[in-house]
């Protein structure tokens, strides 16, 4: 018997220890997405629906994506989201709203998933024609860790101009952002890992940005783009600053793996393909969960 535990002892000493768990976390804005025809009282006059081939564009980059989680913008539910990302791998999960440009995610069928009630506050004005977006609030589980995620598409008109600016975008952009850090101080007492993610409309230019600012307090943060120029569509001037983003709090902080980020460039070069694909670029990262 005392043999035995010897042994016992002896091989959990020399067992490995535990892997971490891996993730692929991605956002991707689809540039009104939506299988409504034109015409349509929800859709602008000038918008062109996309056509089959457009659709097939679309799905094989979103296989060559891979990504166990996209956070979605710009997309009219489940079944517009089908038709890029195959429904037999990924589950989706949408703002209960009635909106064309939704926000989302696709989630890797595998994962354990919860979806928490909207971040129904972040639409500022959810009577107009065109509202601002709520926000989708799911909690995944990666191993033996939940990372809580929002996906987001904030107000546009104030990329780059103080929050203080006498100007009605600028001045949602700031309500939003103080929403946004109510939603991240909640987290942040849970002591749960989380990152809001995907079209912040906003080109940060660094930590004394305003939006990060109204931000901080929920902190500290790590800006998966921070660094970096975005080369999707880049012309000649070359690589853009990036409006998508994503922002890791709390434990998610420290899981993000070097050297991850990755944005994933359209070969279709023609300026016609903005429309049939998207004006954005999925950008990923990894994580490692302990």
């Amino acid at each position: 018997m005392r043999c035995l535990s010897c042994v016992l002892v002896l091989v959990l000493l020399l067992a490995p220890p535990a892997r971490a768990a891996e993730l692929k976390l991605a956002s991707w804005n689809l540039a009104w997405l939506t299988l409504r025809p034109a015409g349509d009282p929800a859709l602008p006059q000038d918008l062109r629906p996309r056509e089959p081939g457009d659709f097939a564009a679309l799905a094989r980059y979103a296989r060559r994506l891979d990504a166990d989680i996209v956070a979605l913008q710009e997309v009219d539910g489940p079944e517009a989201a089908g038709r890029v990302f195959d429904p037999a791998t990924y589950a989706f999960f949408f703002a209960a709203e009635q909106d064309v440009q939704r926000t989302g995610f696709a989630v890797r069928r595998s994962l354990p998933v919860v979806q928490n009630p909207d971040l129904a506050a972040l639409d500022l004005y959810p009577h107009a024609r065109y509202s601002l977006r709520r926000g989708t609030d799911i909690t995944v589980e990666v191993g033996r860790q939940q990372l809580r995620l929002l996906s987001v598409h904030l107000d546009a008109g104030c990329r780059d101009a103080p929050l203080s600016t006498p100007d009605r975008d600028c001045e949602s952009l700031g309500r939003q952002a103080q929403i946004l850090a109510g939603w991240a101080a909640e987290r942040r007492r849970e002591g749960i890992g989380f990152a809001i993610l995907g079209d912040f409309n906003r080109a940060i230019g660094g930590p004394e940005d305003d939006l990060l600012r109204s931000l901080g307090a929920a902190g500290p943060w790590r800006r998966a783009t921070e660094g970096f120029s975005d080369p999707c569509w880049a012309g000649a001037r070359g690589p853009r600053r990036f409006i998508d983003h994503v922002l890791l709090g709390g434990p998610a902080a420290g899981w993000m793996q070097p050297d991850s980020l990755r944005v994933l460039v359209y070969a279709e070069r023609e300026r016609s393909w903005r429309r049939r694909l998207s004006d954005h670029c999925p950008l990923s990262l990894r994580l490692s969960l302990p």
